[in-house]
């Protein structure tokens, strides 16, 4: 292939990165603007109790855990658009019908229908059609910061669109931002030339037990779950305490959440560079969920502002740390050919993880007051702990991918094993009868061109 082809492909590749991470973004900012202003309607919404409430908060998750998996298989079937238009339909079906609720049952109603737009597993596999094998890592990674930034933007503009038109306004937005994301999807996504299964990006049903089996995996996955449950717990009695206790008025709620996200982010970032570069991965992962504990323990004893803010900061560098490091290992525990089937089994116990912590979050509200709140997710925060002390010291590999060359079986196994730093391989062909190489390397001992010489030059 030319330079030039192959210089229009890399741009195509960026516009679909980055119009893909806009829908998700879309999709997050509207799941996440009501987390830090919904507790305050209590009193508003009629027959509204703090369990209902909690309910409320993470009800989205449990349908979105229940048909991620199967959206994404049906898109093999019909087409990845498709189903994203569907999902982002009902997304915004499920925003206009909580927007016009005026009871909380209605709401709970329409988080539930929110969240069976579960189009995640849909729009990673988009993503690994519009990409090439060897710049798939970048495509996801670019998604996966979006996501990020999209959570903290959530966090500051909930409370400002809250001040102006309200909950309800909240979600009437919410409707309007998956709409925006339909039009993205067909006017700037590009059209995969062929859709087919990406063992790395996708849920292979076969390899579920294996994965379901791993005890080191297992422990990542209790670790996002967890992580969404106390972000669920929190949050529930956080906007109660800053209002009621600390006398800020929600409308300066933001004005408290912009700063604190800057500053969590920067403590973040070298945290994660040491966790990389000198291969400390295991003992930062234990230092932010400590980081966690700390935080929550600060906010049952704070009496003021200052106190609770810091705690806040604390709470925010553990947390994104962690949501940013729990899917770095899952790509390095989980072997090549089963990483998608151990990302989807991880976004699914992130969802029910948002379930649980409003189900149950609601519950110790309801029974035992906001203490009762802060207890329930020290007890599973030390648990985790706990966990994650006994886990294994992780290798530090990457996924790689490569197109070979030749047709399956042309290229052995053992070649690829001999190119100095490739640790594990397989050779499988995919729907499109192409044979693809799926490695684990470490990066620092890679002869890349040794291994490229195996591949399809593009």
């Amino acid at each position: 292939m030319s330079t030039s082809s192959n210089t229009n492909l890399a741009a195509q590749e960026r516009r679909a990165g980055m119009s893909l991470a806009l829908i998700y973004a879309f999709r997050m900012i509207g799941l996440f603007m009501i987390l830090p202003v919904f507790a305050l309607y209590t009193k508003h919404l009629p027959g509204a109790t703090p369990f209902l409430m909690g309910l409320a908060l993470g009800i989205y998750g449990l349908t979105q855990a229940i048909l991620q998996i199967p959206f994404g298989m049906w898109s093999d079937r019909i087409g990845r658009k498709p189903v994203i238009f569907i999902g982002l339909l009902i997304f915004a079906a499920g925003s206009i019908i909580a927007g016009s609720a005026h009871s909380i049952v209605a709401i709970i109603i329409g988080r539930a229908i929110q969240g069976g737009g579960a189009v995640a597993a849909a729009l990673m596999a988009l993503a690994a059609d519009l990409s090439r094998e060897e710049h798939r890592t970048k495509m996801m990674a670019l998604i996966g910061t979006s996501i990020g930034f999209s959570f903290a933007l959530s966090m500051v503009l909930g409370p400002i669109i809250n001040n102006w038109i309200g909950i309800s306004g909240i979600f009437y937005t919410t409707a309007v931002l998956a709409l925006v994301g339909i039009g993205i999807l067909f006017l700037l996504v590009p059209d995969p030339v062929k859709s087919y299964f990406h063992r790395d990006a996708e849920v292979e049903t076969r390899s579920l037990f294996t994965v379901l089996k791993n005890p080191q995996l297992l422990r990542l996955d209790l670790g996002i779950f967890t992580l969404h449950l106390v972000l669920m717990c929190v949050f529930q009695v956080l906007p109660l305490v800053l209002k009621n206790d600390m006398g800020v008025p929600a409308n300066k709620h933001w004005e408290i959440y912009l700063p604190v996200f800057a500053i969590s982010l920067l403590i973040m970032v070298p945290f994660i560079i040491i966790a990389e570069r000198k291969r400390m991965m295991k003992s930062i992962f234990i230092g932010a969920i400590t980081s966690l504990i700390f935080a929550t323990f600060i906010f049952l004893f704070s009496r003021s502002l200052d106190l609770t803010i810091l705690a806040l900061v604390v709470y925010f560098a553990g947390f994104n740390l962690l949501e940013a490091s729990l899917p770095s290992l899952i790509a390095k525990i989980a072997p090549a050919t089963q990483k998608g089937t151990a990302m989807g089994v991880y976004s699914s116990s992130q969802f029910l993880g948002a379930f649980v912590g409003g189900a149950l979050g609601g519950t110790a509200h309801q029974l035992w007051g906001i203490t009762g709140v802060y207890y329930t997710a020290l007890a599973f925060l030390l648990f985790w702990l706990l966990m994650a002390i006994t886990m294994k010291q992780p290798r530090y590999l990457s996924t790689y991918l490569l197109r070979l060359k030749t047709d399956i079986g042309q290229v052995e196994v053992e070649q690829l094993l001999a190119v100095d730093g490739v640790i594990e391989a397989a050779i499988i062909q995919n729907d499109d009868e192409q044979a693809i190489a799926y490695l684990k390397i470490e990066k620092h001992n890679l002869n890349e061109d040794q291994l490229i010489a195996f591949g399809v030059v593009e």
